[in-house]
């Protein structure tokens, strides 16, 4: 048991469940194209893209890793920076050698948000005091929610030679999806922002109302996925919407009293994973 339990952290710490949410989700994006072109009962083919999202995922979030304090993200980097080190390597050979294979338009989208990402976590803004975007508070939530909504949903539909604006409703899903567990780790992280003098959503809000916006973002989610169903009557989608909003809100209720950070980085992260899960196997 012990063992395992290693095995899950090693999972967790390196990024690898991460990089495979990110991916699922865009696997689950394209899932939609596929039956909006007419393409049904097919087995979703691994591609560039793929390994582009899962490496590029890999490489932003262990690069701080490397870095000295005070801008590494984990406290103990120093005894896990072999790993480290390894799935950044393991990342930024899969950008580069993906980046060969995609359309122009994917790789010139992807840098900028890869530049967002690095300077998200990084101290690369021209400023003084404050330079990252996360040290802006009432930035930090919109970033990420952004750059995920773009890699996971918007990068795979522009990949397939769609227009974004013909799925306003699957970009508003995962929008609300993302948003709703950028909230959560905002809560994980209330006590360090405020020390750090960083003002987030929850820091500013409370957790009373934090939690209120929560089951807003939840409802908007679910209305959404209805609205989708009466536009491509894909009754698997929406029961993957549906299942993925109530497992969503257990796992919140269950996260209000279990702080720890691998059950947030486990529970949190993995309804993404079991988001993807359901919509591809619907």
């Amino acid at each position: 048991m012990r063992y395992l339990i290693v095995f899950f952290d090693w999972i967790l710490y390196t990024s690898l469940l991460t990089a495979t949410c990110a991916t699922g989700l865009c696997m689950a994006t394209e899932k939609l194209i596929f039956h909006y072109n007419g393409i049904t009962g097919q087995i979703l083919p691994v591609s560039w893209l793929h390994l582009l999202i899962f490496g590029g995922t890999l490489l932003v979030y262990n690069t701080p890793r490397l870095i000295p304090k005070p801008y590494g993200k984990i406290r103990k980097s120093r005894k896990h920076f072999g790993w480290y080190l390894l799935f950044f390597t393991i990342g930024l050979i899969s950008v580069i050698s993906s980046s060969y294979s995609l359309p122009a338009v994917v790789i010139k989208l992807m840098a900028v948000l890869g530049a967002i990402s690095f300077a998200y976590y990084l101290p690369l803004l021209p400023l003084k005091g404050k330079r990252r975007l996360r040290d802006f508070g009432w930035l930090k939530i919109f970033v990420l929610t952004m750059v995920w909504t773009m890699v996971t949903c918007i990068l795979p539909i522009i990949y397939h030679n769609n227009n974004p604006l013909n799925f306003p409703f699957d970009i508003s899903e995962r929008l609300l999806f993302i948003f709703t567990l950028c909230i959560v780790f905002d809560i994980r992280d209330i006590k360090t922002d405020i020390g750090n003098n960083i003002r987030t959503l929850p820091g500013r809000l409370g957790l009373r109302y934090s939690y209120q916006v929560i089951n807003v973002a939840l409802t908007f989610f679910v209305l959404v996925c209805l609205i989708q169903y009466t536009r491509y009557h894909y009754q698997g989608r929406l029961i993957a919407g549906l299942a993925t909003a109530i497992i969503t809100w257990l796992v919140i209720s269950y996260l209000k009293n279990h702080t720890s950070d691998r059950a947030y980085n486990a529970l949190a992260d993995g309804v993404m994973l079991i988001y993807a899960v359901l919509a591809l196997t619907f």
